[in-house]
């Protein structure tokens, strides 16, 4: 199978910390991958380099083939890599169809298109995306109004309006309760259930990288330690002592 993303020896380093350390990844296309480990061990490093918010001191980064290691974030982004955040970047103070539309805007690199994508039929695919999320009920109430869940959820959403081929989740049940990280999950995966797109998320909660993903690569020290199933990572001797602190 050919590759979708392929990392190559991969250095970053930031003065007498490594933060990346001869990382060589390969995802392909429809793959669920969880990125695990400690604080600084490199996964979201390796999210930043991957989405173009840092470039590696060495090594490359290809996407469908392509040489993505120079290039920014916005040109990262047209290629069909997208991503959420830890903490969502929307807009408190607009609603979440406007911000659906503004998003849709921006992976069209027009922000003067927003007021054109009122239109009916494009208010009608993104009512349909904001649907699959359990969103539309919330369409026209501003994003301040809701819960930390939902403003996730519609992040995660913005993210998808420009049909991208690999989607970096980071931490998406970080701040989310007990309760409802389960069911959020569930509405994550629903989403995608369709869209022809490969996801890594970095992820603390091993119930959930259990649950959700099918592959686990383990960090540690800006190096992978181990790449394989959820379990057989989670099974490591070298993952117990150092990601999840706990022996078998």
């Amino acid at each position: 199978m050919s590759a979708l993303l392929d990392t190559r020896g991969l250095h970053k380093s930031f003065g007498a910390v490594t933060a990346a350390d001869n990382v060589s990844i390969v995802i392909h296309p429809n793959e669920r991958v969880s990125l695990i480990g400690s604080n600084g061990a490199g996964k979201t490093t390796f999210a930043n380099m991957v989405t173009g918010y840092l470039k590696p001191d060495a090594g490359t980064i290809e996407f469908l083939g392509q040489n993505i290691t120079k290039l920014s974030p916005r040109e990262v982004t047209k290629m069909g890599v997208a991503r959420s955040f830890q903490i969502p970047q929307v807009f408190l103070q607009l609603t979440v169809l406007d911000n659906m539309l503004v998003a849709l805007a921006c992976s069209k690199g027009n922000l003067s298109a927003t007021s054109a994508s009122h239109r009916p039929e494009t208010v009608d695919a993104t009512d349909k995306l904001l649907e699959r999320f359990v969103l539309l009920e919330y369409r026209d109430r501003t994003v301040v109004e809701l819960p930390g869940g939902l403003r996730k959820l519609l992040d995660i959403a913005m993210a998808l309006t420009g049909t991208p081929k690999l989607l970096l989740l980071d931490e998406p049940t970080s701040g989310v309760s007990i309760d409802e990280k389960f069911p959020m999950m569930d509405t994550v995966t629903a989403a995608l259930e369709d869209e022809r797109v490969s996801v890594l998320f970095v992820e603390h909660d091993m119930e959930i990288v259990q649950r959700y993903s099918k592959r686990a690569i383990a960090f540690y020290s800006g190096r992978v330690i181990a790449d394989s199933s959820p379990d057989q990572v989670l099974a490591d001797e070298q993952v117990q002592l150092y990601v999840t602190g706990r022996r078998k």
